[in-house]
């Protein structure tokens, strides 16, 4: 008999119905005379009861059956007299793929903390939290191609080893083939690069939008959506060392056509997460945020308030407010000072644009003013910066000073400036972190929660 999805039964309710399901076993109670399992097979936060006549079965074959064993089940799909439950299924035959010892098996018992489930992230999929966070990547995931496609906007491939840092920042890891202990030097006494695999120093990318803008200009519209990798040692509920980033690129946009797109492309994934993880945002709801599918709505049903660094510094020295971190023109803003704006100031999400240069990345386009450049961050309730974007500098001569300004690589960068010298053109893109978009999809509050396989500071070992 072919396989049902219990999503898929639950949904048709066809009673009487001989059905085929094969999952992992959340619970098991009873007596004597009737089983009672709880069956899941990941396809829905939801399980399924199966009720099994024990005089019918083998006792002795029954036994094998405990929390965690994964089984088939083949039987009739029956109305539940139960309450919480609308269907069960009367099981007639049953076969147990792999047994779970009782004593060994870690998530024999409900109500384990999220740290524990951290230390055996191999299994923790198999929890009703993890199940639901888990769907809720892939319908975020599909979402986001599926918007930029309709957009026609091509999937571009960024390399994951560069020569190049693109936020100049410096924290990466190091991509080599050379004998740490014995790297040969230049004359000069300092490692000779030229001699490893590449040729020259290489890492692991921190960003893909360098080469984003070179597809761009070249395609018309591009996005990225690749692992990205930071070797910040910030051990903190909101940093990871491998993570993945949606970075659009868009050629002839200018920074207002880049906050309409960013608004428009974050209310669909949204809504498309909220429509399809429907069950999963209601349980992650309830069991662990009560205003998330609130703060969801209030995204959706909201237009994103626009206005500039100085407006926002502005409105937080006059608001009374004693904030942890000082605020004054030039600072970076706190997210704190962010979610003020968002949550109390305006109820409403904030587009802030034209801060202050010497807060921002060399490629921003550069305003007349010479002090601000035409950057962009989309602040959310609860999260603060979703998004961080920017209109691109153009203008090779504008462009080669800030790296100078900056005492940037320009061997590692010639490739990127030489595009502002053949067929240069206005354009613009942004980044979002997804495992942050994630944050805000299911409430969680540790982004170590939102990634099957967290790395982290001494942490690698799934």
């Amino acid at each position: 008999m072919k396989r049902s999805k219990i999503v898929d039964l639950l949904k048709s309710l066809e009673w009487g119905a001989q059905v085929c399901v094969k999952g992992w076993v959340r619970t098991r109670r009873g007596n004597k005379q009737v089983a009672f399992i709880a069956l899941n097979d990941g396809s829905t936060v939801h399980s399924i009861q199966v009720v099994i006549d024990l005089p019918q079965f083998d006792e002795e074959y029954l036994k094998g059956i405990s929390t965690g064993a994964c089984i088939r089940v083949n039987g009739i799909l029956a109305e539940s007299p139960g309450q919480g439950q609308s269907a069960e299924i009367r099981a007639e035959d049953i076969e147990i793929y792999g047994k779970a010892d009782p004593a060994a098996y870690p998530l024999q018992k409900k109500g384990h903390s999220l740290e524990f489930l951290r230390e055996i992230a191999y299994l923790r999929p198999r929890t009703n939290t993890f199940g639901a966070i888990f769907r809720l990547r892939h319908h975020l995931a599909y979402a986001i191609h599926d918007y930029f496609n309709k957009q026609g906007f091509y999937y571009f491939h960024t390399p994951i080893i560069t020569a190049s840092d693109a936020e100049g920042a410096g924290s990466m890891f190091r991509v080599t083939v050379l004998d740490p202990g014995n790297t040969p030097k230049t004359p000069e006494g300092k490692a000779d690069y030229s001699q490893d695999f590449f040729g020259r120093h290489t890492n692991l990318t921190v960003s893909g939008q360098l080469e984003g803008e070179l597809g761009a200009m070249a395609l018309g519209g591009i996005y990225t959506f690749g692992p990205t990798f930071r070797a910040e040692n910030s051990n903190t509920p909101r940093h990871l060392a491998e993570f993945w980033m949606i970075e659009p690129e868009a050629a002839f946009f200018d920074i207002n056509d880049n906050m309409d797109m960013a608004e428009d492309f974050l209310k669909y994934v949204i809504a498309y997460a909220a429509e399809h993880g429907k069950d999963d945002i209601e349980f992650l709801n309830n069991m662990y945020d009560k205003e998330l599918i609130e703060r969801l709505n209030f995204v959706l049903n909201n237009q994103f308030i626009r206005l500039t660094y100085t407006e926002g510094i502005e409105i937080l020295e006059k608001s009374g407010r004693k904030f942890e971190f000082p605020v004054y023109w030039g600072v970076d803003l706190q997210s704190e000072h962010e979610r003020y704006l968002v949550e109390e100031h305006f109820r409403c999400p904030v587009i802030m644009t034209d801060y202050p240069k010497d807060i921002k990345s060399f490629y921003m386009k550069q305003n007349d003013d010479g002090k601000t450049v035409r950057g962009m961050d989309v602040l959310f309730p609860k999260i603060g910066e979703i998004i961080g974007g920017s209109e691109r500098e153009a203008d090779y001569d504008k462009l080669m000073n800030r790296v100078k300004e900056l005492n940037m690589s320009l061997d590692s960068l010639w490739w990127y400036l030489d595009t502002r010298k053949f067929g240069t053109a206005p354009h613009a893109g942004f980044g979002l972190g997804f495992e942050r978009l994630m944050l805000f999809i299911t409430g969680m509050s540790n982004i170590r929660d939102v990634i099957p396989f967290p790395r982290t500071p001494k942490n690698a070992e799934f």
